[in-house]
């Protein structure tokens, strides 16, 4: 994890890493991703969103969740301890304080509904087109190249949670 000098430029935002029993991590395909699937294949990831004035990372984690993709019967079992940091390229950077890139706490939840809990369009806007169960290895083949760097950290430090899950309801 590297050291950001210029915190205040970077958003805080809240990535989400929802588990189902068998150790599988939720990832959706992302509506706003320039490009067909064919030209550009990078159009996944987990939920993520910013954190809001006087929200904790995990109360923003539990809101962008159900205003991403309508979960509810989640479970948090733990965040991490630090932030993770990635820059934006320039052309993705916009807003009103035309940020440098995201500072992210990531939290780990549990799903405990079923897969018809799901829906995409809980929130207007809808964040993603369709979704599936995925293992954390492909994770980082399916994410834009600039983030994968974060999702590698995830990969490593989540892999025995998934481990655990998988070996117990699998």
């Amino acid at each position: 994890m590297r050291q950001l000098e210029n915190l205040h430029q970077y958003r805080p935002n809240v990535g989400i890493c929802l588990f189902n029993a068998q150790g599988q991590v939720w990832l959706g395909e992302r509506l706003s991703a320039p490009g067909s699937r064919e030209v550009n294949p990078y159009r996944w990831q987990m939920p993520q969103g910013g954190i809001d004035r006087g929200e904790t990372p995990e109360q923003a984690a539990v809101r962008e969740l159900a205003e991403e993709t309508g979960i509810t019967k989640a479970r948090l079992l733990f965040s991490t301890p630090g932030w993770l940091a990635y820059d934006f390229p320039p052309k993705y950077r916009r807003g009103k304080k035309d940020w440098m890139g995201q500072r992210q706490k990531w939290v780990a939840m549990l799903f405990e509904g079923s897969d018809d809990d799901v829906d995409l369009n809980a929130h207007d806007p809808a964040e993603f087109e369709r979704w599936r169960w995925a293992h954390l290895d492909e994770l980082e083949e399916l994410i834009v190249p600039f983030k994968r760097e974060i999702y590698a950290e995830l990969v490593k430090a989540f892999h025995p949670l998934a481990e655990f899950l998988a070996s117990n309801n699998g």
